[in-house]
């Protein structure tokens, strides 16, 4: 982790835009000063970094649209705070088509691609990406 805009940034934002940094570390500021520093207020700001940024490979992209990237981030009150519904490692489901997600499981060589269907496409481009 590189210390940059205030905050120690993860080493996949390093490699990604200023807007996505700049996006994490007043978030995470932000949420400090709410919450304090520890687990809650790295959620909150990659919850941020990712309503506008989605993961690819080793570094953040911007989204071509803005919004929320999976079922979780589309809760909102009690059932977000309980962390309810799936996640995918900031890859952008709801953003995306399955033919999007299957041509980035392709490019990434993941097996049994053809078979899958759209979440568990958005899984398996998480996990080969982390």
């Amino acid at each position: 982790m590189s210390k940059k805009y205030g905050v120690d940034l993860p080493s996949t934002l390093e490699r990604s835009p200023a807007k996505a940094q700049r996006t994490y570390a007043k978030t995470l500021r932000s949420a400090e000063q709410a919450y304090g520093s520890g687990e809650r207020a790295g959620r909150v700001a990659y919850a941020a970094l990712k309503h506008g940024f989605e993961k690819v490979g080793d570094h953040w992209e911007a989204k071509a649209h803005k919004g929320p990237s999976d079922p979780r981030a589309a809760r909102s009150g009690a059932a977000a705070r309980r962390g309810e519904g799936a996640t995918y490692g900031g890859v952008d489901l709801m953003g995306h088509s399955r033919q999007d997600l299957y041509e980035r499981a392709r490019q990434l060589d993941i097996p049994g691609r053809a078979s899958m269907n759209k979440s568990q496409l958005a899984q398996a481009i998480a996990q080969r990406q982390r």
